[in-house]
Parts: C-alpha cells; structure tokens; sequence
C-alpha cells in the first residue's frame, strides 16, 4: 500500500537491532511524538483511523509495522521476538526521531509492547494508552486462575505447533477480525489490505513467532509486578473475546496514575468500533 498517496501519511524507516521496522508518520516534525503500536494480526493501518486526527491535533504521530510484521524486518529465531526485544525497538523510533520523551499507545500485542516499555524506561515515556490487555502481571495471574481466561486464550497454545497454524491462517485469517468484531467493522478493502501484508514473505511465521517466544520466555509473577508510575488511561471495549473485561479494572492497582474508560458495546477492537470517542480520550489526555 502507498500510505502517502492514499492517506497523505509519510513512509519512514528504523533502524533496530535486526534490521529495520517500517513506518508511516504523519503531522509536525516539532510537535509532541505519539508511537502508535499495533497487535496481532495487523500492521500499522490498524491505526488509520487515529493517525490523521493525533496528527491535526498538533502531534507527530509514527505508527510503525513491528518487527516482523508487513514490510519490517522478520528475524528468523523465535528468541527474536522476546519483549524486551520488542520493547528496545520501541526505545530505538524514540532514539531516531530525537525524543526523549514519547506519548505511547498500544493495542493488543501492542498494549503488552508498551506495558512493558513504561515499566523497563519509565523515564522515557511521557503517558501511557492502552487498549484492550490488561497488566502483565493481571494477564499471567487470569491465564492460570481464571478458568474463562484459560478457555478464551486457547489460540495461544495452539500457536506453539509448528507450521499448522500458519497455514490454518493464511486460510481462514480474515475471519479472526470479521467474526470478533462488530458487523461491518472491518470492510472488503481493510481484509484485502490484510491479506497483503500477511502475504509477505515470512509475515505469518514472525507473526505467530510473538506467541512462541512469550511461551519459551514465560516470567514468573515476580517478574511483571513492577508498578507504572507514568500517567495511563485505559481504554476497553467491555464485548472482548479473546480477554474478560474484569482484568481491565484490576489493571488499574497496578497504575500510580491510571484510570479506565470502558466501551460497552465494543469489541476487541475499539479503535476501530469506536473511532471518534476513542480518538477523543486520546487527544485530550496527550494534550
């Protein structure tokens, strides 16, 4: 896809220690950084619906394709997608766009990415968004007490079998987005979007890659009870499939400054459901 044609965003590229990550960026080259983080099985059009109005409200948005995803970098060992790999990628945009501070958002994979980034460099993120995934901590306590958790969370234990899930996906992928997500959500045009950049050449596995190296790297609960001591605000759709909404709230104890704000008919996928109040909370709480 050509974002500077199509969206008038600009095409920008990084470089990480695997390579590079490619990004689309938009607004003033002065105003204050927002990083925008995808999640799985998107890239960083997931956030076309937020990236024009951050950057009409003054801010420098980067939306980047993370690492493995679309058109960045794909590094061949599962350990290469580690999250404190994932988190210094995120460390690494700041470094190139000459920021100390940045404003970080994250949905799903991406929330987890900016969990933990607020916690490992506290002093490099200004606040914190996040959509739809809970505290780490939360998360690992729910995946081994709450048996509702556990059922909904399958998929990630079938990513660990080699090869089937990819070919499973680039099936039947699409549907993953159509059928937890509100009618109409996603269009003909988004899923072939998709289609193409899951096409790309090693996408599915370093995708998919992600879930296998949190496995192979499960922490303990000592290890994810750092508190974030920088503001965050909380933004959940409550119809969520694949996470109870309970872990939402609860998330919060572990926040110095934290607050939620709760969507009661979205799904999964708020920003997309619910564009305009989502782009709103962000707006105000970056200014």
């Amino acid at each position: 896809m050509n974002a500077d044609k199509i969206f008038g965003f600009h095409s920008c590229s990084f470089k990480i220690a695997c390579g590079h990550l490619n990004a689309v960026a938009a607004g003033p080259e002065d105003g204050p950084a927002v990083v925008v983080l995808h999640g799985f099985p998107e890239f960083w059009y997931g956030w076309r619906k937020q990236i024009a109005p951050l950057a009409e409200a003054g801010f420098r948005v980067i939306a980047p394709d993370q690492r493995g995803y679309n058109l960045s970098s794909k590094p061949g060992e599962v350990r290469d997608y580690r999250i404190g790999e994932l988190s210094a990628d995120v460390i690494a945009v700041a470094d190139q766009i000459g920021r100390e501070k940045i404003r970080l958002v994250g949905h799903d994979w991406g929330a987890a990415v900016a969990w933990d980034v607020a916690m490992r460099y506290p002093g490099r993120i200004e606040k914190l968004a996040i959509l739809n995934v809970p505290h780490p901590a939360v998360m690992l306590r729910f995946l081994r007490t709450n048996p509702r958790q556990m059922l909904r969370s399958w998929y990630m234990a079938f990513f660990q079998i080699p090869w089937l899930p990819e070919l499973l996906f680039a099936r039947n992928g699409a549907r993953a987005l159509v059928d937890t997500s509100r009618p109409g959500t996603f269009s003909a045009e988004d899923l072939e979007q998709y289609r193409a950049a899951w096409g790309q050449p090693g996408a599915l596995t370093a995708m998919i890659n992600w879930y296998r190296a949190l496995f192979r790297d499960l922490p303990d609960s000592r290890s994810v009870e750092s508190r974030v001591t920088v503001p965050t605000r909380i933004l959940w759709g409550v119809k969520d499939r694949f996470l109870v909404a309970e872990m939402a709230a609860v998330s919060l104890e572990y926040c110095d400054r934290g607050e939620l704000f709760q969507f009661p008919d979205a799904t999964h996928w708020v920003h997309h459901e619910e564009p305009g109040r989502v782009n709103e909370l962000l707006i105000e709480f970056f200014k």
